[in-house]
């Protein structure tokens, strides 16, 4: 339990240099395996006009570049806060076992990170969402997955 709460005042401890940094959002998250930090990183949005790039988001490309894989099954991830659709996704993808968060979504939306309009269009029928989507060229595009199928040299993930 005890390097569970260092992890998270890591965690935390990223999120207040970035406020106090100015450097981007108030959110930080570190990657463990083996007790060990392997990717950590807070909120780089504003600082690298990227709106991917969210604390966990950081964090977890650190720690594949530093495994040398895109599969971190047997971490967990440390985060500031409970992650936004995004990350949660990014998360599962990368096949981390388990999150540990401090902050809710809630508090977030308290600051003005509110994603619960995300959460909102999901939950909608495509036709009914805020973004238009157009399905084209379908045909095309399966014969992709049909190669893909072929292909003997894959990386399957």
């Amino acid at each position: 339990m005890e390097d569970r709460k260092v992890f998270m005042k890591e965690a935390i401890t990223l999120a207040l240099s970035n406020v106090e940094n100015s450097h981007g959002g108030p959110f930080g998250a570190v990657v463990v395996k083996e007790g060990k930090v392997i990717g950590s990183g807070a909120n780089q949005v504003t600082a690298s006009n990227d709106p991917t790039a969210h604390a966990e988001i950081v964090a977890i490309r650190e720690a594949t570049s530093k495994l040398g894989t895109f599969d971190l099954t047997g971490c967990e991830i440390y985060a500031s806060c409970e992650p936004c659709p995004m990350c949660l996704g990014a998360i599962y993808w990368a096949k981390i076992g388990k999150l540990y968060y401090a902050a809710t979504k809630d508090d977030a939306a308290k600051a003005d990170f509110d994603d619960s309009h995300i959460y909102q269009e999901f939950a909608l029928p495509k036709n009914e969402r805020a973004l238009v989507s157009l399905q084209m060229m379908r045909d095309d595009a399966v014969k992709v997955f049909e190669a893909w199928n072929k292909n003997e040299n894959k990386v399957p993930y």
